[in-house]
């Protein structure tokens, strides 16, 4: 039964870390508190799709954000 539930848990995570993920992709401007949100429950299969679009937005940048750029290299550190 213990199996079950964290299945349960693991589908739950996923879902709702591909849904921040879409949303941080897809806005021009992604909420940080929605990023820190994806960061603490995303699982560990989704670190390079996360990581991916968070270097396309800064690579589309002229100036990108110095905080997006922190957020990066803070992000790499865990990996």
């Amino acid at each position: 039964m213990a199996g079950t539930a964290q299945i349960d848990r693991l589908q739950a995570q996923t879902a709702f870390a591909r849904m921040l993920l879409d949303k941080v992709q897809t806005d021009a401007y992604p909420s940080s508190t929605q990023m820190g949100l994806l960061e603490q429950s995303l699982p560990p299969s989704m670190y390079g799709d996360y990581l991916t679009v968070l270097l396309s937005k800064v690579a589309s940048e002229r100036w990108p954000s110095v905080s997006m750029l922190a957020r990066i290299q803070r992000f790499s550190e865990r990996l």
